[in-house]
């Protein structure tokens, strides 16, 4: 047996030192790359999909605004289909290919009912009962009292969202990259357009992909092409590139153009339900040219909602044209793109051709080397040179001839149709440039109407604001601050110099923006900031113009107001001074009868008149009716003249071109089209 001395054994000083002395961590920081589906999919609240309810909403916007697009791309009527079909537990296991099975330990999931919580439910429903019951004996008319289900965390709802257009369709090779393969689409031009970042349904696809995984699946058929494409995939996250499951022709009997998306996504419909139907209402009232039917199919009948958007008007806004890139709109990587990308031979064609407002003459004194070298050729400083040319020199503003409005026209029937406003105003102002960008401001104000709030002091007027030709028209929560700051600071001390009542008047106010570039916060694409001076100064006197022409009416409907309570007042007093005159005529004429009194011819032929009754209390009557009006008129005209209200300016009217081959000819004016057929 050995002994072990205390020097064999470690001592406690050195236990603790090699405590302090931790082992040191691997350097295992590694470049790794990201594609940009995966970073969308790990970041999606950027896009709009923040939770399932929200998902459900951006999804439905997302396709509804492609579908949009599509369809006014060729000047075609837009006619869309959208359907929400509730997807229950059972049929999504079956889509999946999952059996349903019993759960073998219940106490394990979040839905699991204690005895204890058991009793306690059964003890309060038993409560709900016996009140019930006792109101009912009182005669009260309730509503029965129901049990909702237990549901756990982990349980969700899905549903299959479908969106028919018939817009001009998708080529049949480009299908899969369209879908599958995000930061690609065919709007990345300097053209008006509602998308921008190549996103809308490819986000929707990689939610599906996230939430259920199921793939998405597209019809679709081009004008005169005898086949209508179906493909069915799904996109690969780490690779951005699209996963095909299917993809064929099929014999198009039809002769059907258009598209038909279908994807299934976890959603909340109960809580984004309003949201949904509001957003369909505005589309609605920015496009009343559109026709929208609009379903909810239910796993319970009685849940279903089918709402009807109706087509007001077939006159369309002409199609948005791609511009070139203003001088004062390009930095260095942009310049250097054209280069490479222009097919101009030398500097000259190449600054005269790839933007506007740069004419001939202009560039030849623009620039300071010769006009004449290769395009091809130019340094990394003499690009540079170039662009400081373009940041200080004058340019001439960009017109707005390639933006297209939706027009005061169909603005004020969109309002006029969904809310039945009293009276209604509308304004398109010119263009103006923010940035070398073209942007256009049209604003409507209405007063009156259904479903339109009372505005309170510190709560927001029902503002709609239409975005048209972006990506969001109802620009709901953060989208409300932009045109919210505008009228708080500006307009909430002056509604009473418009006449308006702002506590009593249902003010609707909607702004309808259209630019090649629109200064987003954020690539969700949700609101615009208010430190855009240009384009808040351009909605503040759009909403000014609009609040100036109600201002007209408004005085016109007060002085007809008081016109009439004026005559009222004083046509209630008339029978009493008619006959108290008469008295007075009569009493007189008796005094010249009996030569007590003598009157001069005038008043002598009154008298005689009184006497032999030509001249009664009904002729004074009749004479005093008249005079009452001619003095109320003259006291309104003279009110008016007061106020500053003139006559309105007349507009123009345009009249249609004799050579286009139609049946009829169009007379336009801003605010109606007159259709004269032939």
């Amino acid at each position: 047996m050995e002994d072990v001395s205390e020097s064999d054994s470690p001592r406690p000083s050195e236990q603790l030192r090699k405590k302090k002395n931790p082992r040191k961590a691997k350097d295992t920081s590694i470049l790794k790359q990201k594609s940009p589906a995966e970073f969308f999919a790990e970041n999606k609240n950027i896009a709009g999909f923040d939770n399932p309810g929200k998902s459900l909403y951006t999804t439905v916007r997302e396709l509804v605004e492609n579908s949009l697009d599509s369809a006014e791309s060729i000047s075609n009527l837009p006619l869309l289909e959208i359907t929400i079909e509730e997807i229950g537990k059972t049929k999504f296991n079956s889509m999946i290919g999952l059996i349903d099975r019993e759960r073998v330990d219940q106490a394990l999931y979040d839905d699991f009912e204690s005895s204890k919580a058991r009793q306690k439910r059964l003890l309060k429903e038993a409560r709900d009962q016996q009140i019930h019951a006792k109101n009912a004996a009182s005669g009260k008319k309730l509503k029965e009292p129901t049990t909702r289900p237990i549901k756990g965390r982990g349980e969700a709802s899905f549903y299959r969202v479908t969106c028919k257009d018939n817009g001009k369709g998708m080529p049949h090779d480009d299908i899969p990259n369209m879908f599958g393969r995000v930061l690609s689409g065919t709007k990345y031009g300097l053209k008006q357009t509602r998308g921008k970042f190549g996103l809308g349904a490819k986000m929707a696809l990689i939610w599906s992909k996230m939430s259920t995984g199921l793939p998405i699946e597209i019809s679709s058929a081009m004008q005169n092409q005898s086949f209508t494409t179906f493909c069915r995939l799904d996109i690969d996250i780490h690779q951005n590139i699209p996963h095909v499951h299917l993809h064929d022709k099929r014999e198009n009997k039809d002769q059907w153009h258009g598209a038909e998306i279908q994807v299934v996504i976890e959603g909340n419909w109960t809580t984004y339900r309003s949201k949904i139907l509001h957003y369909m209402r505005q589309m609605a009232v920015i496009t009343p040219y559109a026709q929208f039917l609009f379903k909810f199919v239910s796993e319970t009948a009685e849940k279903n909602v089918t709402v009807r958007f109706s087509r007001r008007t077939d006159v369309m806004p002409p199609v948005p044209m791609e511009t070139k890139y203003h001088p004062s709109a390009v930095d260095l990587l942009l310049i250097k793109r054209l280069i490479g990308e222009t097919l101009k031979q030398n500097l000259l064609q190449f600054l005269q051709h790839e933007f506007v407002n740069i004419g001939k003459s202009h560039a030849e004194r623009l620039i300071e080397f010769s006009p004449k070298m290769a395009v091809k050729s130019l340094t990394s400083q003499q690009i540079v040179r170039i662009h400081q040319l373009f940041r200080q020199a004058k340019f001439d503003d960009p017109s707005g001839d390639c933006l297209s409005p939706a027009g005061e026209y169909n603005l004020r029937l969109g309002i006029i149709k969904e809310l039945h406003p009293d009276m209604v105003a509308t304004h398109s102002g010119s263009a103006q440039v923010f940035e070398g960008h073209p942007f256009i401001v049209e604003a409507g104000v209405s007063v009156g109407g259904k479903d339109v709030k009372h505005m309170a002091p510190h709560d927001i007027l029902v503002i709609l604001v239409m975005l048209r030709f972006l990506p969001h028209p109802n620009a709901l929560e953060d989208a409300y601050k932009f045109i919210w700051d505008i009228y708080w600071e500006k307009f909430v001390t002056i509604w009473g110099s418009y006449k308006i009542n702002q506590t009593q008047d249902k003010i609707g106010i909607f702004v309808s923006i259209v630019s090649t570039k629109i200064p987003f916060k954020g690539t969700g694409k949700e609101y615009i900031g208010d430190d855009i001076s240009e384009i808040a100064s351009a909605v503040k006197s759009a909403i000014q113009q609009c609040c100036n022409q109600l201002k007209s009416k408004i005085v016109k409907r007060i002085q007809a107001r008081e016109q009439q309570e004026r005559k009222k007042n004083m046509s209630k007093y008339i029978p009493s001074a008619a006959n108290a005159i008469f008295e007075v005529l009569s009493e007189a004429s008796h005094f010249q009868a009996s030569k007590k009194r003598k009157y001069e011819a005038e008043d002598a032929e009154i008298l005689r008149k009184v006497a032999t009754r030509a001249l009664t209390a009904e002729t004074l009557k009749e004479k005093l009716a008249k005079h009452v009006e001619q003095v109320d008129y003259e006291m309104a005209l003279e009110y008016a003249t007061q106020t500053g209200v003139s006559e309105e300016p007349r507009d123009n009217i345009y009249l249609q071109s004799l050579d286009l081959k139609t049946n009829f000819i169009d007379l336009h004016s801003p605010t109606f089209v007159f259709r004269l057929f032939k």
